[in-house]
């Protein structure tokens, strides 16, 4: 028996009291970054925490949320909600109704959104709304995004991968970390719990990329290269140990030294696969 999931970000009990015309329930905590919850009468609330490197980031990001929100729906300040903080409502004749709350708070983000079902977002759902916001932004610091650390990978996997001098190493979750340059080429690490028998199979799948084994990280170790689909320059490794399986991808924007190379990133691989 699972234990009822929990937002960590706001309580049932603090949702209730800021919300009490509403009855929600959590669908999902997404990875401790956001949660999605559901409504009596078909409603969706999404609450989603973005965590930025540093000010700097947080407010170019923020700024253009409230671009994309403002495209929405007419937007006013909202006091009291973070340093900064916009809220609004779409138009009643609007196809899709929806109520929405965006705020800064340091190297935070938060934004929430409503959609009602069969009935108009108004200030009686905008108000309420502002609430669980002001409650959720001082919360922001539990989110499981954590920037600068990762218990996959470090600074030195981005050698010969990465520019060094615009290196940010981001935790996205669970088991997942990524790290990425200026130019958005990117090293990602997920650890997954899975089967051998899945993984096996995962082996002999015949997809659109050049398969290679890689018996030096486990018989279940393999590579995947030179993908006619997706990303063609993107290199994965897969290893297994101990019930877990993680997938070591290196993918950049544009042809890269390292293209379709399974050579090199296998000591990343091993690094990885040691701390399994």
């Amino acid at each position: 028996m699972h234990a009822a999931e929990t937002c960590p970000f706001i309580s049932a009990k603090e949702l209730a009291g800021a919300m009490p015309a509403l009855k929600w329930s959590l669908v999902s905590n997404q990875d401790g970054r956001g949660c999605i919850y559901q409504g009596g009468r078909g409603d969706t609330m999404m609450l989603t925490v973005f965590r930025n490197p540093d000010k700097d980031r947080a407010k170019e990001l923020y700024a253009t949320f409230v671009k994309t929100l403002g495209e929405r729906m007419p937007l006013n300040a909202m006091s009291g909600v973070g340093e900064e903080g916009q809220g609004g409502m779409s138009a009643a004749g609007a196809q899709r109704q929806e109520a929405s709350v965006v705020a800064l708070s340091g190297d935070y983000i938060l934004q929430i959104s409503v959609y009602p079902i069969g009935r108009r977002a108004d200030d009686a759902l905008l108000g309420p709304l502002t609430e669980v916001a002001r409650v959720a932004i001082g919360n922001m610091g539990k989110t499981s995004e954590r920037f600068g650390d990762c218990e996959w990978l470090t600074g030195a996997d981005a050698d010969g991968f990465l520019d060094k001098s615009t290196l940010t190493v981001q935790r996205t979750g669970a088991g997942s970390c990524m790290m990425f340059d200026r130019e958005g080429n990117t090293m990602v690490v997920a650890v997954i719990a899975i089967s051998r028998d899945t993984v096996i199979s995962m082996m002999k799948r015949t997809d659109p990329c050049k398969h290679v084994a890689i018996p030096e990280l486990g018989s279940e170790a393999f590579g995947e290269h030179s993908c006619t689909k997706g990303n063609g320059n993107a290199v994965n490794i897969y290893v297994w140990k101990n019930g877990r399986q993680a997938s070591i991808l290196f993918a950049p924007v544009k042809p890269h030294a390292e293209s379709g190379s399974v050579e090199r990133l296998k000591a990343v691989a091993g690094r990885v696969y040691g701390k399994l």
